[in-house]
């Protein structure tokens, strides 16, 4: 049964396909819960309606069943459906709880007993008013309910089988069930194997139905597993965009070397300004500040790969590949800087940012532990960013960008003023820095 179900979805890998099927199976215990919910609720309604027709107008019942049977009897029946189904929802929602699925084997049994009860009620029909009448009664009806409601099983099978138990047994009860004594004439076969037909026909129909169902399930979570593994690869601030695109494109994310721009932001003196403040105005200002820059990367094609405190470390290039990415770094930093001294002017608590940018080759890709990965990139460029980031400090600048930057930024980079060459922390020789902004 597996099998047919694979057939209708995309292949992941192994963690993917593992988070998934356990989603799916939640779903269908979950719809399966609201199948036993529905026939309880059902079989509860016919119960109240026969108990008041019952002492409520007891002439009707006379003439219905020809004096010869109790409704009590059929209270009994449904009692004992409800009783059943009650079992079979602790059984599910115990299975739920503990992560597993209810075995195929238990499934079909249930369906089983379920469909069968009619059947009784039938039996009880016949002996009553004779096999004509109660034929033609509300009993055999009752086999569609079960049919319908199968469809929320999401199984084909299991609804087939279900119609095909509910067809089976009002043959054999049309054709083969005479009391003794009851002096029915002979049946015409052919008449009750086209009325079981119908009852076969509309399994397979809820079948179909409970599949389109299903794979409708399994697409949407299918499409909700991508975007969580999405997610927590390229961490909790990827934008939409970003996650449709990965999803529409299937960038890999396998390590490989790639040429990028890598930006670190970080607020000046930020710690200093946070102690004479509460835990809740820092968190405040904090996140209405990063909002801000990072709805500007978000425009510039740039993604947060990681907040480092007070800061947070930016890729253009990566992981979609981009041959102006310093130019787009560029731009979204400009903007960031004059963002930032408009949020000034409407602040009591006015930050001041620093920005380095340098372009070149690093290492792209899932890098960690074989339980948590997240997609990253190191390198020597990256090192160098972090160092022209520091530099501001020093140097009491804002924006630095290195020799690399300001020659891929071309005439976009006129306004670039040279620092001249300055020792950077971990380099033996002194490099040429570039000032903007």
């Amino acid at each position: 049964m597996a099998g047919f179900w694979s057939r209708g979805t995309t292949q992941h890998d192994s963690s993917v396909s593992a988070d998934f099927h356990h989603a799916l199976m939640q779903q269908v215990m979950s719809t399966e819960l609201l199948r036993i919910k529905a026939l309880i609720g059902t079989a509860a309604l016919l119960e109240a309606t026969g108990l008041v027709v019952y002492f409520f107008a007891p002439q009707v019942v006379s003439r219905a069943w020809h004096g010869n049977l109790s409704p009590v009897y059929l209270v009994y029946i449904t009692g004992l459906l409800i009783l059943f189904e009650l079992w079979v929802h602790g059984a599910i929602s115990r299975h739920m709880r503990q992560g597993r699925d209810l075995p195929v084997i238990r499934r079909y049994i249930g369906v089983l007993v379920e469909t069968s009860l009619p059947t009784a009620v039938l039996a009880l029909h016949i002996r009553s008013m004779g096999s004509e009448q109660a034929l033609g009664f509300v009993a055999p009806l009752v086999y569609f309910v079960f049919i319908i409601l199968s469809t929320l099983r999401l199984d084909f099978w299991l609804s087939t089988f279900t119609g095909f138990v509910a067809a089976a047994e009002l043959f054999y009860m049309a054709v083969f069930f005479h009391p003794a004594g009851s002096g029915a004439p002979e049946p015409n076969i052919y008449y009750h194997a086209s009325r079981s037909t119908i009852v076969l026909i509309c399994g397979v129909l809820a079948g179909a139905v409970g599949t389109q169902l299903r794979r409708q399930f399994a697409a949407s979570i299918a499409a909700a597993t991508a975007r969580d593994r999405i997610t927590n690869l390229f961490g909790q601030h990827v934008s939409p965009q970003v996650v449709e695109r990965l999803m529409a494109e299937g960038t890999s994310t396998e390590s490989d070397i790639r040429r990028v721009a890598v930006m670190f932001v970080d607020f000046r003196s930020f710690t200093a300004g946070a102690r004479t403040r509460s835990p809740q105005e820092v968190v405040d200002r904090l996140d209405g500040a990063f909002a801000v820059l990072v709805d500007i990367l978000d425009r510039h094609g740039g993604i947060v790969n990681k907040f480092l405190g007070d800061g947070f470390l930016a890729l253009f290039g990566a992981p979609f590949e981009s041959d102006d990415a310093a130019h787009h770094a560029v731009a979204a930093a400009r903007e960031m800087l004059a963002a930032n001294e408009h949020a000034n002017v409407a602040s009591s608590w006015p930050l001041r940012i620093g920005i380095g940018i340098h372009v070149g080759e690093v290492v792209a890709g899932n890098i960690g532990s074989p339980r948590r990965k997240e997609y990253t990139v190191i390198g020597d460029t990256v090192n160098f960013a972090a160092r022209l980031e520091a530099l501001n400090k020093d140097l009491g600048t804002q924006f630095l960008i290195s020799s690399a930057v300001r020659d891929a930024l071309g005439d976009d980079g006129k306004d670039a003023v040279s620092r001249g060459e300055v020792p950077v922390r971990g380099y033996e020789h002194p490099v040429p820095v570039w000032q903007l902004g």
